[in-house]
């Protein structure tokens, strides 16, 4: 059976480019994954631009959630409020900042041996949020226009 090679273009569409950013994550995912995709190493976290150099240690530390669990240790030892606030399912979920590797590691452990997506039930049962004011009918518009001609005809008439 022959290989098949598969070539890719990355697009990012709207989304800044910049060094580090998740696109860049998800461009390394394809990338481990066989995609063939045209790319640069000095957008990923960990490059180095000073030394035009890429730490790989650096990229893996982000991709296992390094940059993340730092956060959480230093806003918990600087802030223990927020820290509650910010990290509530985490920390639910029994999740620190020395098991947060361990947790990505299950979790690519765990798109491995099913990768396929499942579709989850929609819990929400409530009503959405609305920010505008909802569209009215025409007869509801040329109802509202007669209100207000009729109240700015009796205002004028009390004058």
């Amino acid at each position: 059976m022959a290989h098949v090679h598969f070539f890719a273009l990355l697009d990012v569409g709207l989304k800044r480019t910049t060094t580090g950013a998740r696109i860049f994550g998800a461009l390394k995912g394809a990338l481990d994954g066989g995609l063939d995709i045209p790319h640069s190493e000095t957008r990923f976290a960990g490059y180095d631009p000073k030394e035009e150099k890429l730490y790989a240690e650096d990229l893996r530390s982000h991709i296992f959630g390094g940059h993340v669990a730092e956060y959480m240790e230093k806003l918990s030892e600087r802030n223990p409020a927020k820290y509650q606030a910010q990290f509530s399912k985490f920390i639910a979920n029994g999740i620190t900042h020395e098991n947060m590797e361990e947790m990505y590691k299950n979790g690519h452990a765990a798109i491995r041996a099913n990768p396929d997506m499942v579709k989850t039930e929609n819990k929400f049962t409530g009503k959405p949020k609305r920010y505008s004011r909802a569209k009215i009918s025409y007869s509801e518009r040329k109802n509202r226009i007669a209100q207000k001609k009729a109240s700015h005809a009796k205002a004028l008439a009390q004058e």
